[in-house]
């Protein structure tokens, strides 16, 4: 894995001439000079692949997190076909999660689109963070990555997209986000398939949310992130109470805004 993501590297750092040993006819820093096609089909291949091997030591925790989806639409009684049905569609763990007992219960129709709705809003956020790398493709292409936008996959991009010329950081964004829509759905068949065998003491869940931690705690270098993480997790204990997953909303929603405080006073101090 080591030297797969040497060789991406290779082709997309910042600091290479982009020329290798030989004189350079275009002079700047790496992928910031001018290539020809074969060079940038080239560059976007490394970029796709280092999106994939930089997901990579991420994998069991999302194919945990994609057991404990799987097993609790097994076990939820609405039958296998539409467990399958939802899991294949819906690439959304937490929504499925909170949504299947007002699937088993027959809740209206409504009510079941908003709990999701409410539980996915951070997305939003999400998508708002991911628009100006994505703002110049084509809305088809929009759409898709749009799709494969996960949690892990979003926090893996938004701590390597500075190493990434702009222009490229939509197919690193692909190869991470593709590469984390299949563990997870593995996870989630496997765990359809063998719901009665995996025992409740594994701690599936427990563990998914660990590996989470262990990816966003690098992030916490800077005052705004560490306000932003704070406030955040306050929030999410006092809000948790609340019905529908809106707790979470607020929670994301309230740390954002502590971020961006900071953040702005941290440019004022300058």
């Amino acid at each position: 894995m080591d030297a797969h993501r040497g060789r991406a590297a290779d082709v997309i750092s910042p600091t290479d001439n982009g020329c290798g040993d030989a004189p350079c006819a275009h002079p700047g820093p790496g992928l910031f000079v001018s290539r020809t096609a074969d060079e940038s089909a080239l560059a976007r291949r490394a970029a796709l692949r280092a999106g994939f091997w930089d997901m990579v030591p991420t994998f069991p925790a999302t194919i945990a997190w994609g057991l404990v989806t799987g097993v609790a639409m097994a076990q939820s009684g609405i039958g296998l076909p539409k467990a399958y049905v939802l899991s294949t569609i819906a690439y959304a763990g937490s929504a499925q999660l909170a949504t299947l007992p007002l699937l088993v219960a027959h809740a209206p129709v409504s009510v079941i689109v908003l709990t999701a709705l409410m539980v996915n809003l951070r997305f939003v956020i999400y998508s708002a963070a991911l628009k100006s790398t994505l703002a110049s493709l084509p809305l088809a292409r929009r759409t898709g990555l749009a799709y494969l936008i996960g949690d892990m996959s979003f926090v893996v991009f938004m701590r390597a997209q500075s190493h990434h010329e702009p222009t490229l950081r939509p197919w690193y964004f692909l190869g991470a986000a593709a590469s984390n829509f299949l563990p997870w759905h593995i996870g989630s068949y496997v765990g359809l398939l063998a719901a009665g065998r995996i025992p409740a003491e594994w701690g599936l869940d427990f563990a998914g949310m660990l590996a989470l931690v262990a990816l966003l705690v690098p992030m916490l270098g800077s005052r705004p992130a560490l306000a932003g993480t704070v406030v955040a997790g306050a929030c999410g204990l006092w809000f948790d109470p609340l019905p529908a997953r809106i707790g979470l909303v607020l929670a994301t929603l309230a740390g954002v805004t502590a971020a961006l405080l900071a953040e702005r006073l941290q440019r004022r101090r300058a």
